[in-house]
């Protein structure tokens, strides 16, 4: 059995394995081939967080492969009432195939994970999204082939999505530059783990000259809501704008997690424009988390 909490779970080949299985999905898909081998199979989803892309995505991955998926929020279960998580997981995973939990804290999915008798999917946590990373490079591939030896580029802050991206330069061996403001730097652990794929810098200029993809994410993720208006004034001059994009290369991409703030994080002109692939990047979250799901249940 073999879980999926971060993207260092797979090996290269793994993932490389991975994600030319989820575009054979998609051609698939596409072609009006539908393809149930999740038959008989449920996967429950816990959710402790908001979420469009990942839940549907996850429902619609199940539903397509004609398995079924069970959406649970704290305040439908007994999570809700004080339940510990452990004994939450030790249950579920005695009644269904898979579970995907999306979180507050990393140590908490791991934790369950640790009690679970199934595979489980981190669905996010404040420190890491691998599922849409797995989504971010199916896309990359498919525009500009390979990652290895890229440069991608991002800006902004230096959160959940940013350090695994971190995770991603590693895995795929690209050049991963950092433009974040002081005291918004992703882990420190993983600049030091990755240090040979990782460049931290303060001007998006810099970051973004030369690279193949230019991505972000918004100023103040799930949990720093509260800081927006601090965060604003922190981040003004980190926005993807056409600036920072006449910078990379002519055919670079840019590539966007949703929700965006357009004016804030990114300009209209970029996330409406020839460049961005982010709604394909959305829509390959089906089809990523549809190769990840065969490869744990198989």
């Amino acid at each position: 059995m073999r879980h999926f909490l971060t993207l260092t779970d797979l090996t290269h080949t793994e993932a490389t394995q991975l994600l030319a299985r989820a575009t054979e999905l998609k051609t698939l898909y596409r072609a009006g081939i539908r393809n149930e081998c999740f038959r008989g199979k449920v996967l429950a989803m816990i959710f402790e967080k908001s979420s469009t892309r990942t839940r549907v995505s996850f429902e619609a991955a199940m539903a397509q492969g004609g398995g079924s998926a069970l959406f649970l929020s704290p305040n439908d279960t007994q999570l809700g009432r004080g339940e510990p998580i452990t004994d939450t997981a030790r249950v579920l995973s005695r009644m269904v195939d898979a579970i995907i939990l999306r979180t507050t804290t990393h140590d908490r999915l791991t934790t369950f994970a640790s009690c679970s008798q199934v595979p489980v999917i981190n669905g996010l946590t404040d420190r890491f999204h691998p599922c849409q990373l797995l989504a971010d490079v199916q896309t990359f591939q498919e525009h500009c082939g390979s990652p290895q030896g890229k440069i991608v580029a991002w800006i902004g802050d230096g959160n959940n999505m940013c350090n695994t991206y971190i995770h991603a330069a590693r895995l795929f061996d690209f050049q991963l530059r950092i433009a974040c403001p002081t005291g918004y730097e992703p882990l420190p652990e993983l600049l030091a783990e990755a240090a040979n794929h990782i460049t931290l810098v303060r001007d998006p200029r810099e970051a973004a000259r030369g690279a193949h993809l230019v991505t972000t994410d918004v100023w103040a993720s799930m949990g720093h809501e509260s800081e927006h208006a601090a965060r604003k004034a922190a981040f003004k001059d980190h926005q993807v704008n056409a600036a920072v994009m006449s910078v990379a290369t002519p055919e670079a991409l840019f590539m966007h997690c949703l929700p965006a703030h357009r004016g804030e994080e990114v300009s209209a002109e970029v996330i409406d424009g020839p460049q961005s692939v982010v709604w394909e990047q959305a829509e390959n979250r089906l089809h990523a988390q549809k190769a990840l799901l065969e490869w744990l249940l198989r």
